[in-house]
């Protein structure tokens, strides 16, 4: 819960970009270039603008470089999405 916190307020609530910032003192560029992603599809990845569907090299990367494992990589990559009544409940 406090991860998904850290991520609403951290670039627009991506869990991928609070893993860089929480994880690594990495700049998207910097974490874009180790990992073979262009900038501009990572950019499109964490703001929701299209579905992250990196490669396997690309996924080794992402968690060496994060330092996690794929199980703690997030499915989907993009803000999270609140329903209507989660809202409410706040």
């Amino acid at each position: 819960m406090k991860r998904e916190q850290n991520a609403e307020r951290q670039e627009g609530g991506s869990l991928l970009e609070a893993l860089r910032i929480d994880r690594t003192q990495l700049t998207q560029e910097e974490l874009c270039r180790r990992c073979g992603i262009p900038l501009r599809t990572y950019a499109r990845w964490v703001s929701g603008e299209t579905q992250g569907r990196p490669t396997i090299s690309q996924v080794k990367a992402l968690c060496r470089e994060l330092g996690v494992s794929i199980d703690e990589l997030p499915d989907d990559f993009g803000p999270i999405v609140r329903s209507h009544s989660q809202e409410e409940g706040e």
